[in-house]
Protein backbone atom coordinates (compact mmCIF):
# COMPACT_ATOMS: atom_id res chain seq x y z
CA UNK A 1 0.00 0.00 0.00
CA UNK A 2 1.46 3.46 -0.84
CA UNK A 3 2.31 5.96 1.87
CA UNK A 4 0.88 9.07 2.16
CA UNK A 5 3.92 11.70 1.27
CA UNK A 6 3.20 14.73 3.80
CA UNK A 7 7.26 16.10 2.82
CA UNK A 8 8.57 16.56 -0.17
CA UNK A 9 11.17 12.86 -1.77
CA UNK A 10 14.34 13.99 -2.79
CA UNK A 11 16.07 11.52 -5.42
CA UNK A 12 19.71 12.32 -5.87
CA UNK A 13 23.25 10.94 -6.77
CA UNK A 14 21.28 7.25 -6.39
CA UNK A 15 23.20 4.47 -7.13
CA UNK A 16 20.57 2.22 -7.48
CA UNK A 17 17.00 1.97 -5.60
CA UNK A 18 14.02 -0.03 -5.95
CA UNK A 19 10.77 2.22 -7.35
CA UNK A 20 9.27 3.82 -4.46
CA UNK A 21 5.72 4.10 -4.24
CA UNK A 22 3.49 6.66 -2.75
CA UNK A 23 -0.33 8.20 -2.30
CA UNK A 24 0.02 12.20 -3.44
CA UNK A 25 -2.49 14.91 -4.61
CA UNK A 26 -5.77 11.98 -5.31
CA UNK A 27 -3.96 9.68 -7.41
CA UNK A 28 -0.24 7.72 -6.51
CA UNK A 29 3.22 8.23 -7.80
CA UNK A 30 5.97 5.65 -8.06
CA UNK A 31 10.01 7.34 -8.58
CA UNK A 32 12.96 5.55 -9.85
CA UNK A 33 16.84 6.69 -10.39
CA UNK A 34 19.45 4.12 -11.04
CA UNK A 35 23.03 4.95 -12.07
CA UNK A 36 24.45 4.15 -15.67
CA UNK A 37 26.08 0.28 -15.93
CA UNK A 38 29.94 1.01 -14.91
CA UNK A 39 30.15 4.20 -13.81
CA UNK A 40 31.87 5.05 -10.59
CA UNK A 41 30.84 9.12 -10.31
CA UNK A 42 27.75 10.22 -9.51
CA UNK A 43 24.56 9.59 -10.60
CA UNK A 44 23.68 12.97 -12.79
CA UNK A 45 20.11 12.43 -12.69
CA UNK A 46 17.64 13.40 -9.66
CA UNK A 47 14.14 14.02 -9.03
CA UNK A 48 11.62 15.20 -6.48
CA UNK A 49 7.80 14.88 -6.09
CA UNK A 50 6.64 17.90 -3.40
CA UNK A 51 3.14 17.38 -2.32
CA UNK A 52 1.22 20.71 -1.74
CA UNK A 53 -2.17 19.51 -0.50
CA UNK A 54 -4.31 16.23 -0.82
CA UNK A 55 -4.98 17.45 -4.64
CA UNK A 56 -1.98 19.46 -5.49
CA UNK A 57 1.90 18.54 -6.11
CA UNK A 58 4.33 19.17 -7.99
CA UNK A 59 6.61 15.80 -9.70
CA UNK A 60 9.89 16.82 -11.25
CA UNK A 61 13.00 15.02 -13.18
CA UNK A 62 16.16 16.45 -13.41
CA UNK A 63 19.15 15.38 -16.13
CA UNK A 64 23.02 17.40 -15.23
CA UNK A 65 24.27 17.57 -18.60
CA UNK A 66 26.65 14.70 -19.31
CA UNK A 67 30.54 16.35 -19.90
CA UNK A 68 29.82 19.43 -17.50
CA UNK A 69 31.56 19.61 -14.40
CA UNK A 70 29.80 18.77 -11.42
CA UNK A 71 26.54 17.77 -13.18
CA UNK A 72 24.92 16.07 -10.23
CA UNK A 73 24.61 19.49 -8.55
CA UNK A 74 23.33 21.12 -11.17
CA UNK A 75 20.35 18.63 -11.20
CA UNK A 76 20.39 18.38 -7.23
CA UNK A 77 20.09 22.14 -6.94
CA UNK A 78 17.13 22.46 -9.23
CA UNK A 79 14.73 19.79 -7.28
CA UNK A 80 16.09 21.26 -4.11
CA UNK A 81 14.89 24.72 -4.95
CA UNK A 82 11.43 23.08 -6.15
CA UNK A 83 11.25 21.48 -3.08
CA UNK A 84 11.27 24.84 -1.28
CA UNK A 85 7.50 25.12 -2.87
CA UNK A 86 6.63 22.88 -0.37
CA UNK A 87 7.34 25.47 2.78
CA UNK A 88 5.79 28.39 0.66
CA UNK A 89 2.35 26.32 0.20
CA UNK A 90 2.53 25.29 4.53
CA UNK A 91 2.86 29.22 4.85
CA UNK A 92 -0.42 29.91 3.02
CA UNK A 93 1.63 31.19 -0.39
CA UNK A 94 0.03 30.22 -3.54
CA UNK A 95 1.33 27.23 -5.17
CA UNK A 96 1.23 28.59 -8.74
CA UNK A 97 3.00 28.68 -12.23
CA UNK A 98 4.76 31.38 -10.85
CA UNK A 99 6.17 29.62 -7.88
CA UNK A 100 7.95 27.03 -9.84
CA UNK A 101 8.97 29.51 -12.31
CA UNK A 102 10.27 31.53 -9.35
CA UNK A 103 11.84 27.81 -7.46
CA UNK A 104 13.46 27.44 -11.82
CA UNK A 105 15.04 30.75 -11.87
CA UNK A 106 16.73 30.50 -8.63
CA UNK A 107 18.31 27.38 -9.50
CA UNK A 108 19.35 29.00 -12.85
CA UNK A 109 21.00 32.03 -11.12
CA UNK A 110 22.73 29.71 -8.65
CA UNK A 111 24.26 27.22 -11.66
CA UNK A 112 25.39 29.84 -13.33
CA UNK A 113 27.13 31.54 -10.85
CA UNK A 114 28.75 28.65 -9.16
CA UNK A 115 31.54 28.94 -12.14
CA UNK A 116 31.94 24.88 -12.33
CA UNK A 117 30.66 24.89 -15.46
CA UNK A 118 27.66 22.86 -14.55
CA UNK A 119 23.71 22.42 -16.18
CA UNK A 120 20.85 20.55 -16.43
CA UNK A 121 17.70 19.91 -18.00
CA UNK A 122 14.08 19.48 -16.12
CA UNK A 123 10.89 18.23 -16.84
CA UNK A 124 8.07 19.50 -14.24
CA UNK A 125 4.61 18.78 -14.20
CA UNK A 126 2.52 20.62 -11.57
CA UNK A 127 -0.36 18.45 -10.72
CA UNK A 128 -3.89 20.41 -9.27
CA UNK A 129 -6.84 18.57 -8.90
CA UNK A 130 -6.35 16.34 -11.95
CA UNK A 131 -5.30 18.74 -14.38
CA UNK A 132 -1.55 18.89 -15.20
CA UNK A 133 0.42 21.28 -17.11
CA UNK A 134 3.91 20.46 -18.23
CA UNK A 135 6.97 23.16 -17.84
CA UNK A 136 10.26 21.94 -19.06
CA UNK A 137 13.83 22.84 -20.00
CA UNK A 138 15.93 20.87 -22.08
CA UNK A 139 14.98 17.39 -23.45
CA UNK A 140 13.78 15.68 -20.03
CA UNK A 141 10.23 14.79 -20.98
CA UNK A 142 6.65 14.76 -20.08
CA UNK A 143 4.03 12.51 -21.52
CA UNK A 144 0.38 11.79 -20.83
CA UNK A 145 -0.93 8.24 -22.43
CA UNK A 146 -4.25 7.25 -22.07
CA UNK A 147 -5.76 3.95 -21.96
CA UNK A 148 -6.29 2.81 -25.43
CA UNK A 149 -2.77 3.94 -26.21
CA UNK A 150 -3.18 7.45 -27.42
CA UNK A 151 -0.46 9.82 -26.66
CA UNK A 152 -2.70 13.05 -25.32
CA UNK A 153 0.76 14.71 -24.40
CA UNK A 154 4.01 15.01 -25.67
CA UNK A 155 6.96 17.31 -24.68
CA UNK A 156 8.98 18.51 -27.47
CA UNK A 157 12.92 18.31 -26.82
CA UNK A 158 14.84 21.36 -26.71
CA UNK A 159 17.25 20.01 -28.85
CA UNK A 160 17.82 20.10 -33.02
CA UNK A 161 16.87 16.25 -33.23
CA UNK A 162 13.40 17.16 -30.89
CA UNK A 163 13.02 20.16 -33.41
CA UNK A 164 13.51 17.83 -36.36
CA UNK A 165 11.14 15.39 -35.35
CA UNK A 166 8.58 17.99 -34.36
CA UNK A 167 8.60 19.96 -37.56
CA UNK A 168 8.27 16.07 -39.92
CA UNK A 169 11.63 16.34 -41.04
CA UNK A 170 12.94 13.64 -39.05
CA UNK A 171 10.60 10.38 -38.04
CA UNK A 172 10.87 8.95 -34.64
CA UNK A 173 13.28 5.73 -35.52
CA UNK A 174 15.52 8.18 -37.35
CA UNK A 175 15.96 10.13 -33.99
CA UNK A 176 16.57 7.55 -32.22
CA UNK A 177 20.23 6.82 -33.74
CA UNK A 178 21.34 9.98 -34.94
CA UNK A 179 24.60 10.99 -33.75
CA UNK A 180 23.78 14.28 -32.86
CA UNK A 181 20.70 12.70 -30.10
CA UNK A 182 22.45 13.84 -27.49
CA UNK A 183 22.47 17.77 -28.14
CA UNK A 184 20.69 20.00 -26.10
CA UNK A 185 19.94 23.25 -26.69
CA UNK A 186 18.56 25.22 -23.14
CA UNK A 187 19.38 24.03 -20.19
CA UNK A 188 19.43 25.38 -16.87
CA UNK A 189 23.19 26.66 -16.25
CA UNK A 190 22.82 29.11 -19.31
CA UNK A 191 21.73 32.74 -18.77
CA UNK A 192 19.35 32.48 -21.99
CA UNK A 193 17.42 29.45 -20.05
CA UNK A 194 13.94 29.68 -21.84
CA UNK A 195 11.51 28.05 -20.20
CA UNK A 196 8.45 26.30 -21.84
CA UNK A 197 5.28 26.31 -20.18
CA UNK A 198 2.48 23.56 -21.26
CA UNK A 199 -1.05 24.13 -21.29
CA UNK A 200 -3.12 22.80 -18.74
CA UNK A 201 -4.91 19.11 -19.38
CA UNK A 202 -7.53 17.48 -17.34
CA UNK A 203 -6.40 14.14 -16.17
CA UNK A 204 -8.46 11.13 -17.34
CA UNK A 205 -9.21 8.69 -14.37
CA UNK A 206 -6.95 5.74 -16.27
CA UNK A 207 -4.50 8.33 -17.83
CA UNK A 208 -0.86 7.56 -17.14
CA UNK A 209 1.44 10.80 -16.58
CA UNK A 210 5.32 9.76 -17.31
CA UNK A 211 8.37 11.99 -16.34
CA UNK A 212 11.76 10.82 -17.55
CA UNK A 213 15.24 11.59 -18.23
CA UNK A 214 17.03 10.26 -21.63
CA UNK A 215 18.23 7.27 -20.02
CA UNK A 216 14.90 6.03 -20.85
CA UNK A 217 13.37 7.85 -24.23
CA UNK A 218 17.17 7.19 -25.84
CA UNK A 219 17.08 2.84 -24.66
CA UNK A 220 13.28 2.42 -25.28
CA UNK A 221 10.59 2.75 -28.55
CA UNK A 222 7.44 5.20 -27.58
CA UNK A 223 5.51 2.32 -28.90
CA UNK A 224 7.19 0.09 -26.22
CA UNK A 225 7.39 2.43 -23.20
CA UNK A 226 3.28 2.64 -23.78
CA UNK A 227 2.75 -0.80 -23.13
CA UNK A 228 5.14 -0.95 -20.21
CA UNK A 229 3.92 1.83 -18.19
CA UNK A 230 -0.13 2.16 -19.43
CA UNK A 231 -1.78 -0.65 -17.42
CA UNK A 232 -1.28 -2.33 -14.32
CA UNK A 233 0.16 -1.54 -10.94
CA UNK A 234 2.52 1.93 -10.57
CA UNK A 235 5.06 -0.59 -8.99
CA UNK A 236 4.87 -3.50 -12.03
CA UNK A 237 4.85 -0.74 -14.81
CA UNK A 238 8.11 0.51 -13.00
CA UNK A 239 9.60 -2.70 -12.52
CA UNK A 240 8.86 -3.38 -16.62
CA UNK A 241 10.55 -0.09 -17.69
CA UNK A 242 13.37 -0.89 -15.47
CA UNK A 243 13.99 -4.29 -16.89
CA UNK A 244 14.02 -3.06 -19.98
CA UNK A 245 16.18 0.29 -19.86
CA UNK A 246 19.25 -2.11 -18.25
CA UNK A 247 18.29 -4.74 -20.86
CA UNK A 248 18.98 -1.91 -23.46
CA UNK A 249 21.84 -1.27 -21.51
CA UNK A 250 23.73 -3.94 -20.81
CA UNK A 251 23.03 -6.37 -23.68
CA UNK A 252 22.85 -3.89 -26.95
CA UNK A 253 21.45 -5.55 -30.40
CA UNK A 254 21.68 -3.89 -33.63
CA UNK A 255 18.37 -3.66 -34.23
CA UNK A 256 17.69 -2.11 -30.74
CA UNK A 257 18.40 1.25 -29.21
CA UNK A 258 21.37 1.22 -26.42
CA UNK A 259 22.82 4.42 -24.75
CA UNK A 260 24.15 3.22 -21.26
CA UNK A 261 23.16 6.73 -19.05
CA UNK A 262 21.67 7.23 -15.73
CA UNK A 263 17.99 6.97 -15.61
CA UNK A 264 15.49 8.83 -14.04
CA UNK A 265 11.49 8.26 -14.19
CA UNK A 266 8.47 9.07 -11.90
CA UNK A 267 4.95 7.54 -13.10
CA UNK A 268 1.95 9.30 -11.93
CA UNK A 269 -1.93 8.09 -12.09
CA UNK A 270 -5.09 9.93 -10.39
CA UNK A 271 -6.75 7.47 -8.10
CA UNK A 272 -10.51 8.63 -9.09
Amino acid sequence: MARRLKEPLLVTECVDTDPVLVSVAGGEAVICSFRCPDKDTPNEDAAVIVPLSNRAAILAVADGVGGSRMAHTASGTVVASLAGIHAQAGAGEPHSRAAIVNAIERANETVCNSGNGSATTLAVVEIDDNKVRPIHIGDSAVLVIGQRRRMRLQTVAHSPIGYAVEAGVMDEGEAMHHEDRHLVSNVIGDKSMRIEIGHSLLLARRDTLFLATDGVLDNLHLEELIDFVRTGPLEKAAERVVTAVKKRMNDPSEDAPSKPDDTTFIIYRRSH
